[in-house]
């Protein structure tokens, strides 16, 4: 069966997310996916939130069909990478292959985001020629230059690296916009983590210009996307 996730999201535990966990989920149900991956900044506490909150489960099974792959995207010394499958201690500073490496023995995968981003700590290719990379995150609906995109894309065909298709959603509201979607035997993370690397179906769709803007001025938005409950 064909289940589509957003594999690179941000919730209100990055400094510069706005959407709480139950949001980011909310909004990418709404968009017909059967998941997605919590990759705050260089911390894990969304997904402690969510076990405790009943909205994922340790095993890696979903909760009411729905699943939350946990992950990481840390700022290492050589730019941003993705980590899925696991949970990490705070690493920020750390260089990219030491990532990788603690990665690996904890049984997850790394996918390198918006990897030709200079503006965004994309990773340069001396470095990324040194990672072992489950794939590439080779559409990225926030990047800044979108012909980032077009080289991402052309490494990982040079390399036969599988491409992924992420919102890098700082907001509730572009949760889900892109997507990448895997021929699954079972919903459940471990049965994700084999298929990236095998390469799926992208939903490849750009931030639109309010999305832009509003992740552009993450700190002035973040008012209006408080819960009622974060207002009182």
């Amino acid at each position: 069966m064909r289940y589509a996730f957003d594999l690179h999201l941000h919730t209100h535990y990055s400094a510069d997310g706005c959407g709480t966990p139950e949001s980011m989920i909310a909004a990418a149900k709404q968009r017909g996916l059967s998941g997605i991956a919590v990759t705050d900044h260089n911390t894990c506490e969304a997904i402690t939130y969510l076990t405790k909150a009943g909205l994922m489960r340790e095993d890696g099974l979903p909760v009411n069909g729905f699943l939350v792959i946990p992950g990481v995207e840390v700022s290492t010394a050589d730019g941003h990478l993705l980590c899925l499958g696991i949970t990490l201690p705070n690493m920020k500073g750390a260089p990219a292959l030491e990532v990788a490496s603690v990665v690996k023995e904890r049984g997850g995968i790394c996918i390198a985001p918006h990897a030709y981003d200079s503006f965004r700590a994309g990773i340069r290719e001396e470095i990324l020629d040194q990672l072992d990379l489950a794939a590439l995150e080779t559409f990225n609906a926030a990047v800044t230059l979108r012909s980032f995109n077009a080289k991402a894309a052309t490494y990982a065909a040079r390399r036969g690296l599988a491409g992924t298709s992420a919102s890098d959603a700082h907001h509730a509201s572009a949760a889900g916009i892109c997507s990448t979607a895997y021929e699954l035997s079972e919903l459940s993370v471990s049965a994700v983590l084999n298929a990236i690397p095998l390469g799926g179906e992208r939903n490849e769709n750009y931030l639109s210009f309010l999305e832009s803007m509003k992740k552009n001025f993450v700190n002035w938005f973040r008012i209006f996307n408080r819960t009622p409950s974060e207002k009182s």
